[in-house]
């Protein structure tokens, strides 16, 4: 196959573009800025330029689509451009070349409301009631794609990894050892919130193996962790011991941490530019309430597993830091 990756320079991206290229299928990226990986050939542009996307597309057989804006900073409309215009303006150049196959990547964030989710699958999503511009808009932006299935020929499916993490990751695993090493990450409600997280491997064998099932699970979505719920206090020094940074110590009971997160975002949003707030909401919500989930649907229509434990994963996370030091600058 010749399968197109949007998103490509993040670190799921880069690896499901990877696992694809070693196995044999042309690959393609799309995104901003080059990817640069080795095999695969780029095209760059924005999932809001229509010409863009559609040169994008052109003779792919499959598109795995992981480009978003992800964060949580920017205004409603900011994360609407790109997460939900730019899914319809890729599904629509699908459509227009004769359909083809999408695995649309989405989170579970899209049904999450502010309340535990405690050993539930791939609720419906939430445009309404989900948390935050990131996933109100894309849980949006999985109707749209899913309403888009055995339309013109084409097929989906969408994939909700949950807090992937590996080696080298800049944006989770990175930000907690930062803070951890400076004395600024408290832990909320003692860390105590049973969580699920995916090591980044696992998401992407997870993603490939929903490609090849699409035939017969298209129109489905699936929740994808690795199985092995954890507190979070265990999840987050399971990172700073691989960092070689000390743990959190500090605590903050959860309501707080809301509270505080709703006014300092609040306050950001007030300020000229766009900034990341320290602490939102919905961040505090995240590490302060449960959320694993009932992967056996997951893994039985996808006929995946997880190859890489928990465990693992940490060890291979502190084999890099041991190449890639934590700054003494803190």
């Amino acid at each position: 196959m010749t399968v197109l990756v949007t998103g490509a320079s993040g670190m799921l991206g880069r690896t499901v573009a990877e696992t694809l290229r070693d196995r044999g299928e042309q690959v393609l990226t799309f995104q901003r800025r080059p990817a640069g990986i080795p095999g695969t050939r780029d095209i760059t542009g924005s999932l809001t330029d229509p010409a863009a996307v559609r040169r994008a597309v052109e003779g792919a057989d499959a598109v795995i689509h992981l480009a978003a804006k992800v964060g949580i900073a920017g205004t409603e409309a900011d994360f609407a451009r790109v997460n939900i215009d730019g899914t319809r303006t890729l599904v629509e150049a699908l459509q227009a070349q004769g359909g083809g196959r999408l695995v649309n990547i989405s989170s579970p964030s899209v049904a999450h409301l502010g309340r535990a989710i405690v050993g539930l699958g791939a609720t419906p999503p939430d445009p309404q009631r989900a948390r935050g511009p990131y996933a109100r808009t894309k849980a949006a932006a999985e109707q749209l794609a899913m309403a888009a299935d055995g339309q013109h020929g084409l097929l989906v499916t969408s994939i909700r990894p949950h807090v992937v993490w590996g080696p080298g990751d800049t944006q989770l695993v990175g930000r907690i050892v930062e803070r951890s090493a400076a004395g600024r990450l408290p832990l909320l409600d003692d860390g105590l919130a049973l969580i699920d997280t995916t090591y980044v491997t696992n998401a992407a064998d997870a993603i490939v193996a929903a490609l090849d099932r699409l035939d017969e699970v298209h129109g489905e979505s699936f929740v994808v962790t690795n199985g092995e719920p954890r507190t979070v206090r265990d999840v987050l020094g399971g990172w700073c011991d691989a960092a070689g940074v000390p743990r959190p110590r500090w605590k903050v009971p959860g309501s707080v941490a809301r509270l505080a997160g709703r006014v300092i975002e609040n306050v950001v949003a007030a300020l000229p530019g766009e900034k990341e707030p320290p602490m939102t909401e919905f961040l505090a919500e995240q590490l302060s309430t449960a959320h694993w989930f009932d992967q056996r649907t997951t893994r039985e229509r996808l006929q995946w597993t997880p190859a890489v434990s928990l465990d693992e994963g940490f060890a291979r996370v502190a084999d890099w830091y041991r190449a890639h030091p934590v700054s003494s600058r803190g």
